[in-house]
């Protein structure tokens, strides 16, 4: 049977290209001045109350690059104080479309948070140096795990299933790479492991969500609970006395892309990472693609907008639904393989780190797009390296805060700039077939 529901646009939330809806003004639209103005309040307080009078310099290149881009040193408190003013412009621009009722548009948030982190970098570094293309390329690997959970939470949540179970799956999955690339001795053979342990923690929660209708909620927690207690106690009766053997894999290495590893700035941060990294931009290209260009991703939105009418058509709703968050789980898992495979070579207990919860934070602010998700999961993992290179340097940051960093970047994402998102109609609701 044909299917002949009309395919939404990947911006209309879901809804057909002939549906008609009343402009309102938005939580987003009235939150985000008052967050563009606390941030700004806040980083003028900082610099009145503890000024510096040396310079910062802003190093672009490494010593490896084929051309050497020159430094940018300004002085540190002028150039913060210049950021500021940028923000407070931006700010007023905020509140004047809040006044007029208007949208505010992308590069509001995009153009302040690059004004904003300058101020705050300027004055944080002074009388040291940035390197750029350490903050930026660590900031891409780290945000690896997030992304790669971000992308299976959007797509079970497309299909109509709340996929708390995330972290259970990161952690499942840097479980089973350990073990499988430490016994094959190929991080490859870990890689796979690890999507099949993170479709392993989907099948699962399918079975208590989909077939038995368990608050599916409830199950992702659990699940994680589950997860976390259940590769504790491996670790300790298996893995430590067995460590050589079963905890020491081999670690994915550095693979620099000729001739695009080699353009200034933009080559050592996105083209010298490793081949999880590369394997993720594509994961990132196809999924956006089949969600949106596909029959495959339209009857994926179906079943999660709509399952009546799906059904109605002849899609079969829960089959969808149970082959989409095997695939999700499957994504999920191998970003669990960065913590094992990249980031350490073994496996430690909740090594994690509540990574799934920061990639399900990065779905909702990503508006459970695909691409916006991987913007808003690279937010997070700029926020995550911005931590350490402060850390280096000896900024006068209290590290208590800098601990806080990335966890305070979701609140004000997820609370403040994104307002009232709309999931997909059908998320979360299981189907019972008439």
């Amino acid at each position: 049977m044909s299917t002949a529901i009309e395919q939404p646009t990947p911006d209309s939330g879901g809804l057909a290209p002939d549906t008609v809806v009343t402009p309102t003004r938005s939580a987003g639209t009235r939150k985000l001045p008052i967050i563009l103005g606390v941030l700004t309040i806040a980083l003028a307080i900082v610099l009145l109350r503890s000024g510096h009078s040396g310079k910062t310099r802003f190093q672009l290149a490494v010593d490896s690059d084929f051309v050497q881009l020159p430094d940018i040193v300004v002085p540190s408190g002028p150039t913060a104080w210049v950021m500021v003013v940028i923000s407070l412009a931006l700010t007023g621009e905020s509140v004047r479309r809040m006044l007029a009722h208007l949208r505010q548009p992308i590069w509001i948030p995009i153009a302040f948070a690059i004004a904003w982190m300058s101020g705050f970098l300027s004055w944080a570094a002074a009388d040291s140096r940035i390197l750029v293309v350490s903050l930026l390329g660590g900031a891409v690997a780290l945000a690896v795990p997030l992304v790669f959970g971000a992308l299976g939470g959007v797509l079970g949540e497309r299909a109509g299933v709340v996929n708390i179970a995330i972290e259970g799956q990161l952690l499942l999955g840097a479980f089973a790479a350990a073990i499988a690339a430490s016994t094959t001795g190929s991080p490859w053979a870990g890689l796979i492991a690890a999507a099949v342990a993170g479709a392993l923690v989907a099948l699962v929660l399918g079975l208590f969500a989909i077939t038995y209708f368990v608050d599916q909620v409830i199950v992702g927690v659990v699940l994680n609970v589950l997860v976390l207690g259940l590769t504790n106690f491996l670790f300790r009766q298996v893995l430590t006395p067995n460590a050589d053997t079963l905890n020491s894999p081999d670690r994915f290495q550095r693979l620099p892309i000729p001739i695009l590893g080699d353009i200034p700035l933009i080559g050592p941060i996105l083209f010298r990472q490793t081949p999880l990294v590369y394997l993720l931009y594509i994961v990132v290209v196809v999924v956006a693609y089949a969600l949106y260009r596909t029959r495959w991703g339209l009857r994926v939105r179906a079943v999660g907008e709509h399952p009546k009418a799906a059904d109605t058509v002849g899609i079969k709703v829960n089959r969808t639904r149970y082959r989409t968050i095997l695939l999700a789980g499957a994504i999920a898992g191998m970003g669990g393989a960065y913590y094992s495979l990249v980031s350490v070579s073994q496996f430690n207990r909740e090594m994690t780190g509540g990574a799934g919860y920061i990639a399900l934070a990065a779905v909702i602010f990503g508006k459970w797009d695909p691409i916006r998700a991987t913007l808003a999961a690279l937010l997070f993992g700029f926020a995550t390296n911005l931590q350490g290179v402060l850390s280096a340097i000896g900024s006068p940051v209290p590290s208590q805060f800098m601990l806080m960093l990335p966890y305070l970047v979701t609140i004000f994402a997820v609370a403040g700039l994104v307002g009232r998102s709309r999931p997909p109609a059908a998320d979360g609701v299981p189907y019972r077939q008439q």
